[in-house]
């Protein structure tokens, strides 16, 4: 076992702006009025299944399909670049089906909204620089922050107020766009 905090608290702040859970507070706040419940321990081990999972198995996927990690982490970095974009900017770039708000809480929470395509790629964009047990720790803190936000999405929300969460989804935004960068330098030598 290679525990590193600075790994771990590295990994973990990626993940926690990739799944930008305290940005999805509006989302799931309008998923509570449309769908009602949110089962929030359920969401949460589901997400955590599949990004353990994905963690695991991903790169086998990627070597049955002829791609290494390093062009994995660069094809992740860009795709860090424009959620970054999405949140320092506030536009959107990526659109979800509609018909997804519709289902219980673990599609549209689980995935995509914490277990989606940008955590998937910063996880196998961390495994690339990091200890394994380092990003599985840090997915369960993740898991955990996650668990604790949707729990208390509505007093979070009274608390902060929208003008807050904004500025979160912009620090967080400028955050992830520095990572991006950094993956980007880090798997192609420049």
């Amino acid at each position: 076992m290679n525990f590193d905090l600075k790994e771990i608290a590295s990994a973990t702040m990626v993940l926690f702006a990739v799944i930008d859970i305290v940005g999805s507070i509006p989302v799931i706040i309008d998923l509570r009025q449309k769908i009602g419940h949110i089962q929030s321990g359920k969401a949460s081990i589901v997400s955590l299944f599949i990004m353990v999972l994905f963690l695991f198995v991903g790169e086998s996927i990627l070597s049955l399909i002829g791609i290494d990690i390093k062009s994995f982490a660069i094809a992740g970095s860009f795709i860090i670049f424009f959620l970054a974009l999405e949140m320092i900017l506030g536009i959107r770039l990526y659109k979800d089906d509609e018909n997804s708000l519709k289902t219980a809480s673990i599609v549209p929470i689980a995935f995509p909204l914490i277990a989606g395509a940008g955590t998937m790629t910063s996880l196998l964009s961390l495994r690339a620089e990091y200890a394994l047990e380092n990003i599985v720790v840090a997915i369960i803190i993740n898991v955990i922050l996650v668990y604790i936000v949707l729990k208390s999405s509505v007093y979070i929300e009274k608390f902060i107020g929208k003008g807050g969460i904004a500025v979160l989804r912009k620090v967080f935004g400028i955050i992830l766009l520095a990572i991006a960068v950094k993956l980007f330098r880090t798997n192609t030598g420049f």
